[in-house]
């Protein structure tokens, strides 16, 4: 599951994503073969930490298990 870290609060890329351009048609991030293609992989976080990547608006995004 992705989740948009903002600052003390994880958001939900429902509420985000669908006035980025680069979402895909359904308003979604384009995560593709488990990799994020709308943004980049941030530098590895601490072991047992979930893959990070950033996004072109900005935001951090984080893979949850």
């Amino acid at each position: 599951m992705l989740v948009i870290l903002m600052e003390n609060q994880l958001v939900s890329p429902q509420q985000v994503c669908p006035t980025c351009l680069m979402a895909d048609q359904g308003g979604q991030p384009r995560w593709q073969q488990g990799k994020l293609r709308c943004g980049r992989a941030v530098g590895k976080q601490e072991q047992g930490q979930p893959n990070q990547y950033e996004c072109q608006m900005g935001f951090r995004i984080a893979d949850i298990h």
